[in-house]
């Protein structure tokens, strides 16, 4: 799998997060649904399991419904329903097995594997929790300091050359750029901006390893889901990151 190919969305998809944070909050739902819904339904495709497209399907109704729900959900438990909606989606992909009947092909794969894309589609949700929060870590501040960072550590992940050499290096582009970005914010500060495009870049890094290790492209559904689904995934980290590490 080409490096560019993943890169591409998953830096589209962090520019609309960002932008949009900055128009407001329905905004942020919008483009996070949206994203998360396309990553969900590509998932199967992805992993290369039967039943695609139900399977999909699912995995686009936890991503779209989680978002919706962490938008409007009380400012005090923005994802209480995430965890609701997971387990539909595991429901759901286990219900689906069982409709296909005995000695079907890859069964344990698919279930194992499609639970884990409802997992990632729902912790898409974590972005507009985030643009949700109170004082400077909310609106558009912790997101286009995690976004600095994601975006910078997408950038090193496109250098040709082994991860022991790019996987320290984007770890700390990524804090530093966090870390810069957490300086221009009023309120934010700066070793919580580091500390966060860290840990950030780190599961760019690793998403990098990942990518590097699969030979064969998974077509334009699968390759859209695997640049999508490490940056919806991070929102649920930026979120509870922010509500630990900013007074």
């Amino acid at each position: 799998m080409k490096l560019w190919s993943i890169a591409v969305p998953a830096a589209a998809a962090l520019i609309g997060i960002v932008v949009a944070s900055y128009i407001s909050v329905e905004a942020t739902a919008i483009v996070t649904g949206a994203a998360a819904a396309l990553a969900g339904f590509g998932w199967p495709y992805l992993l290369g399991v039967p039943a695609r497209k139900t399977q999909g399907g699912v995995l686009a109704f936890v991503g779209a419904g989680g978002v919706a729900a962490a938008y409007l959900a009380p400012a005090t438990s923005m994802l209480t329903w995430l965890p609701a909606f997971t387990a539909v989606g595991v429901g759901a992909v286990f219900l689906i097995q069982l409709l296909r009947g005995t000695g079907q092909a890859h069964r344990l794969e698919s279930t194992i594997g499609v639970i884990g894309g409802a997992l990632i589609s729902g912790m898409a949700s974590g972005w507009v929790a985030a643009d949700r929060l109170p004082g400077p870590e909310g609106s558009y501040g912790l997101i286009t300091a995690s976004g600095a960072a994601i975006l910078s550590a997408i950038l090193v992940s496109l250098i040709p050359l082994p991860d022991r050499i790019t996987a320290p290096f984007a770890v700390v582009a990524g804090a530093v750029a966090g870390g810069a970005a957490a300086a221009l914010v009023p309120g934010l500060p700066v070793i919580a901006g580091a500390v966060i495009g860290a840990v950030c870049a780190g599961v760019i890094a690793a998403v990098r390893r990942l990518a590097l290790t699969r030979d064969e492209a998974p077509g334009l559904l699968g390759v859209l889901s695997a640049g999508l689904a490490p940056v919806l995934a991070l929102g649920t980290a930026v979120y509870f990151a922010g509500r630990l590490l900013i007074p």
